[in-house]
């Protein structure tokens, strides 16, 4: 390999993408977009979940239950109702998301120590909200059953009756909970894999689009020399947003990074590597630029955001996508985003991702570079 001929190609893809305000609009602009739009907006935080009363039995009793609802923060009561086609008219604009209906004897039977069914209705229309929100109820309304019964044993007893069971729950890595900690990771990573593999897919496509492709091949360029040129202003570009990313995560978003910078960079870029030679060899496979970025976009986009557990667990999918999941090399890369992230781990810990990351950007650059050599002869 001639350096120099490789610097005249770093050199000349360098000037191509300045002048190309299509690539830095794409390199640059939209991940930032991406993270922003995401962070801020995808949440599965479920607080201040508005609900409706319909209280029957209008009694001390009944007003505290409902106390218990109102002074959570997972709950925001907008109002009272005396029938059910108020409360479908409420669920049905959106107005509310749960309604509790408490019967006429609340406060007769919860006085007279027997159990009282109240009504619980919710929007199902989201199944994964609903069961969220049932559960907070479910919590609530046990905590209150709980008061009551302590009460009522201390009235009959005399003495103060302490329960056999008192769970302590200690949250590790994510103390405050937020889904963010955990969701923008995971989209860093979604993020590169679609924005570097767009980018390069487009560079050798470009080339047989515009004709130039004959003029490269007629230098004495070899293969390799041309797909790391093609590669190293792309992968500055994409260091350059992963930094970016790191800082929107650690100053706007309020993401701690409690592990190793030098390593989660040094593992980056393998994995940039890695998803820079598959938009090459996207970018080989196709000869049009719009072919090779749909292409791109399919082929990164779906398996990264949908097979590489940053939404959805794998380990409740179905076995054979679970084993799927293996080829996918975003899967290791959001892991080891969340483990320097949340969990402050080391290469101790990350070196099974690491080694796959490695191995998956080793051997797509190797078959990047036998199938340029190919379509060169």
């Amino acid at each position: 390999m001639n350096l120099l001929r490789l610097w005249a190609v770093v050199r000349k893809e360098f000037i191509h993408v300045m002048r190309d305000p299509r690539a830095l609009w794409i390199g640059i602009a939209i991940p930032v977009i991406l993270l922003m739009l995401f962070g801020y907006a995808l949440t599965l935080d479920v607080d201040d979940v508005p609900f409706i009363v319909w209280d029957q039995s209008g009694t001390p009793e009944s007003r505290d239950y409902i106390s218990h609802f109102s002074a959570s923060p997972y709950f925001q009561l907008i109002g009272t109702t005396d029938n059910y086609r108020e409360i479908e008219r409420a669920i049905d604009s959106r107005c509310a998301y749960i309604a509790l209906v408490i019967p006429s004897n609340f406060a007769r039977n919860i006085l007279g120590g027997k159990k009282v069914e109240v009504q619980l209705i919710a929007d199902g229309s989201d199944a994964n909200t609903a069961n969220i929100v049932i559960g907070y109820a479910e919590g609530i309304t046990w905590t209150y059953s709980q008061e009551i019964i302590l009460q009522q044993i201390r009235q009959l007893g005399g003495r103060k009756i302490e329960m056999p069971m008192d769970v302590r729950p200690r949250v590790w890595f994510n103390t405050e909970m937020e889904s963010r900690h955990f969701i923008v990771p995971g989209l860093i990573a979604v993020i590169m894999m679609i924005i570097a593999a767009l980018l390069t897919s487009l560079t050798v496509a470009r080339e047989w689009e515009t004709g130039t492709m004959e003029q490269v091949i007629s230098t004495p360029l070899k293969a390799v020399e041309l797909v790391l040129g093609k590669l190293v202003p792309y992968f500055l570009i994409g260091m350059f947003d992963l930094l970016l990313s790191v800082l929107m995560g650690k100053y706007l978003f309020g993401v701690p990074l409690r592990g190793n910078v030098a390593l989660l960079f040094i593992m980056s870029s393998a994995f940039l590597i890695g998803a820079l030679s598959l938009g090459i060899l996207i970018s080989i496979a196709a000869k049009t630029q719009l072919l090779a970025s749909q292409l791109a976009f399919l082929v990164t986009f779906l398996p990264a955001f949908l097979l590489s557990g940053f939404m959805f667990d794998i380990a409740n999918m179905p076995l054979v996508l679970q084993l799927i999941t293996y080829l996918v090399p975003a899967r290791y890369y959001v892991t080891l985003l969340r483990g320097l992230y949340l969990k402050g781990v080391g290469i101790e810990v990350l070196a099974i991702e690491g080694i796959f990351l490695v191995a998956f950007a080793l051997l797509v650059l190797f078959v990047a570079l036998i199938r340029f050599k190919k379509k060169m002869e």
